[in-house]
């Protein structure tokens, strides 16, 4: 059995495929070795065949620029096709896409579907989509219900939610959503009955989406702006919210959330990397000072460090 597809963020597991999947596996040997224009001509009319695992992939290619120039209108596209047909990862990495360029509607979308699969990552995003009211229907319990499955299955960024959610939702109400969450099922990162294998990426070039969380106390409870008088913030990490095709639709996701106490005395910046626009915000003294403000601005984000 071999690997048969390449993985969007940073879950990194294996995965076995069946034999007629060799010219799939024989694009990601070729990915491995950094030869990333040879895997995406051996994907390519995979992908055109149906293939959803080499359609995934070359989606992937566009979104990161490898092999191919960055084309974020055709990695959509490629994930959507691949997402329509099911691919639980396809449509993780579609909703988590959307969703950071600010179409959290259709972002929502995809994710919804692959967490009622059990798929972690959406869990998580969806699941604090629901607990906060966020272009969803507002439903605590089950939002709760859905971050604790993804915690249940180890995800990182889960755990560090549900230790904020235990501390704002009642304990009546959280045995509630546990009995809740025990439908969900147990997802698995690709295919139902395999797990994916993840190809090394560089880091600047795979930026891992981080879950939306939830704000860490009700806004009557949020620390007051500091004082003019105080010290400006200074550090070499940055909070990024996401790349955009369009410079405008960072600046317009700054103004949604420039009020936030977290983000006071820090400034947007926006980083050209090719066709996109990478709005990151800082700066911040430490990594664990950019992920609390990430897990109080009600906002995906995830640290950076600044060189």
């Amino acid at each position: 059995m071999s690997p048969r597809y390449l993985v969007a963020v940073a879950l990194g597991v294996m995965v076995a495929a069946p034999l007629s999947a060799q010219s799939v596996k024989a694009g990601i040997e070729e990915w491995q070795k950094a030869d990333y224009a040879a895997a995406v001509a051996i994907w390519r009319p995979l992908a055109q065949r149906g293939d959803v695992d080499a359609q995934f992939n070359l989606g992937q290619a566009y979104r990161l620029g490898r092999g191919v120039p960055i084309n974020l209108a055709l990695a959509k596209s490629w994930f959507e096709r691949a997402a329509s047909k099911g691919h639980l990862d396809a449509q993780t990495t579609l909703g988590l896409l959307l969703f950071q360029n600010g179409d959290q509607a259709d972002g929502l979308k995809w994710l919804k579907q692959a967490a009622e699969s059990g798929e972690p990552r959406a869990l998580l995003v969806y699941g604090t989509a629901l607990y906060n009211g966020d272009a969803v229907t507002q439903d605590r319990l089950l939002g709760y219900a859905y971050v604790s499955k993804a915690a249940a299955q180890g995800l990182g960024p889960a755990k560090d939610t549900l230790s904020q959610l235990d501390e704002l939702i009642a304990p009546a109400d959280r045995q509630k959503a546990l009995a809740l969450s025990r439908a969900i099922p147990n997802g698995a990162v690709g295919a139902p009955t395999t797990k994916p294998q993840r190809v090394a990426q560089t880091r600047s070039a795979d930026p891992k989406p981080a879950a939306r969380k939830p704000p860490a106390a009700e806004p009557k409870a949020q620390a007051p702006r500091p004082a003019a008088s105080q010290p400006a913030p200074s550090g070499n990490w940055r909070i990024q919210l996401g790349a955009f095709s369009q410079r405008g639709a960072a600046e317009a996701l700054y103004n949604r959330v420039a009020g936030k106490s977290a983000l006071a005395g820090r400034r947007p910046i926006y980083v050209a990397a090719g066709p996109v626009t990478r709005l990151q915000v800082g700066p911040f003294a430490s990594r664990a000072a950019a992920q609390a403000a990430c897990g109080s601005i009600g906002a995906a984000c995830f640290p950076v460090a600044v060189k």
